[in-house]
């Protein structure tokens, strides 16, 4: 792994956002900057975690529909699974 390292940057902030911020990291004890950093690890690992969502395989092997249903319409097949349930 590279050194790390910290980069100057401008971000634009309005100013009630940006007086809140201060007055919690004052009352917290920690720095603007700690906050700002915090704040992205989060978004950015939310993100992550749900961009990398897969659904799983749930299939159960077989060759499709049963022999009797094959060609059946989806009316047919309903009356099959739901019986006098209709």
């Amino acid at each position: 792994m590279g050194m790390v390292g910290n980069m100057k940057t401008t971000v634009d902030i309005s100013d009630s956002l940006l007086n809140e911020a201060r007055q919690v990291a004052r009352a917290e004890g920690t720095t603007l900057r700690a906050m700002i950093e915090e704040g992205l690890r989060v978004v950015l690992s939310r993100r992550a975690q749900n961009a990398r969502f897969i659904l799983p395989d749930a299939s159960v092997g077989g060759e499709g529909l049963q022999r009797e249903v094959r060609g059946a319409s989806w009316e047919d097949i309903r009356a099959l699974a739901y019986g006098d349930r209709l």
